[in-house]
């Protein structure tokens, strides 16, 4: 998998990253979005897109990390794609500084849309 998002991104959501991926490989969930392994090309657009760096190269991934990867691949298959920016989530400002573990009991497992 080339491109991973993390839990940085749980409680923001900010959609910046599916506008300018060319092959839509992005999928949303109610608090964070997730990158199909299988449809990322490796490009590396999205990834300073992202304003709160909550996406990650696959080598950048530490030990700690590497379920965030399983957790891309799981929901990306059952979540809805998304390619239009819809802004970040109403709490993202405050969330934006927590760290990926800090917001891992957070995650819903829920689809967005």
């Amino acid at each position: 998998m080339p491109f991973v998002v993390t839990g940085k991104c749980i409680k923001c959501r900010y959609t910046d990253c599916v506008e300018v991926c060319p092959v839509s490989c992005f999928y949303e969930g109610e608090n964070m979005l997730v990158i199909n392994p299988d449809e990322c090309i490796d490009c590396g657009v999205c990834e300073p897109e992202c304003p709160i760096e909550a996406i990650k190269s696959d080598e950048e991934l530490g030990p700690n990390e590497l379920h965030w990867a399983n957790l891309n691949q799981r929901y990306s298959a059952i979540w809805p794609n998304i390619s239009e920016s819809k802004g970040p989530l109403p709490e993202a400002a405050e969330m934006a500084d927590l760290d990926a573990e800090d917001k891992r009991e957070m995650f819903s497992e829920k689809a967005g849309g």
